[in-house]
């Protein structure tokens, strides 16, 4: 999940006492449950804000208290692990975020895959921590302009994960506040983006061929993967930053497993796989290449 764990909004933090208030071992058992299932590291100094967002958690469910959350984590833990982590991170994503990456995508690796794949190839592109759609319907735009440009009949698709339930349903939803379209030029508005009128005035919609080209599921980047590859690229931006050591390395082995030879990992603006991997190259700024043996 394109996710970050952010440290204003502390409404409700300072909660009353009994119940509603986050003791020691309930925040050690949140701390090691989202570390165990989210790889998020929550210090000490995150208590307060972790009570602040849960309390609404506990509103929601009719709890009376930390405890009866902590005893849901218990027992039935994937039923309320995605809201969890909606409610402990904030998704931060745009449309064309970190432009450079695009502009390889469309100067360089959509033609050279298109062609190498022209005879009966797939090509498969995975947006993991999709957040609320911005990236892979990004993705689906330049991927879209490009087999309109060459007439490429490629089998062309883009996969899209998240963890936070609120994030996927506004990814599958593809309707977005104009406001939100700065990053996306004129023509690519014009020619991917329906304006809503009515209900839907003030918002834009995408257009259905970006739909088909996008498949949008669930999926903890900690837990079991279904999907067996391989891909062309993965984009995993603005994730690991979260992430220990450990966390990272066993991730970017895992995303090698699923690439192609030769296929590419980009990370965030901030993000490094220095010292993390050997299964990788440094190719551009926060683009790393999958080594051939």
């Amino acid at each position: 999940m394109a996710a970050r764990i952010v440290d204003h909004d502390t409404r409700g933090a300072a909660a009353g006492a009994g119940g509603w208030s986050l003791g020691d071992s309930d925040f050690a058992f949140l701390s090691d449950f989202v570390y165990r299932h989210c790889g998020i590291v929550l210090g000490e100094h995150k208590r307060q804000l972790v009570q602040g967002r849960l309390l609404r958690r506990l509103r929601a469910l009719d709890l009376e208290g930390f405890d009866d959350y902590v005893e849901l984590l218990r027992t039935d833990p994937e039923s309320e692990l995605g809201e969890l982590a909606s409610a402990i991170s904030t998704n931060v994503t745009s449309f064309f975020r970190e432009m450079h990456h695009y502009d390889l995508l469309v100067e360089q690796l959509l033609p050279r895959w298109l062609e190498e794949k022209k005879n009966g190839g797939r090509l498969r592109i995975w947006s993991a921590g999709c957040s609320t759609g911005e990236e892979p319907y990004a993705l689906a735009m330049v991927l879209a302009e490009a087999l309109e440009r060459t007439g490429s009949k490629v089998d062309a698709r883009i996969l899209a994960t998240d963890l936070s339930p609120q994030a996927l349903a506004a990814a599958r939803a593809g309707t977005y506040p104009l406001e939100r379209m700065g990053g996306i030029t004129e023509a690519r508005r014009s020619r991917w983006f329906l304006r809503g009128e009515g209900a839907y005035e003030g918002l834009a919609c995408v257009h259905p061929r970006l739909r088909e080209l996008v498949s949008i599921q669930p999926l903890n980047l900690l837990h079991e993967w279904p999907m067996r590859g391989p891909f062309d690229a993965i984009f995993c931006r603005n994730v690991v930053i979260y992430f220990d050591k450990p966390t990272k390395q066993r991730l970017f082995e895992r995303y090698a497993g699923l690439l192609e030879q030769g296929g590419y990992l980009f990370l965030g603006h901030s993000e490094s796989m220095y010292g993390l991997s050997d299964s990788f190259e440094l190719v551009g700024r926060t683009v790393y290449r999958k080594c051939v043996p």
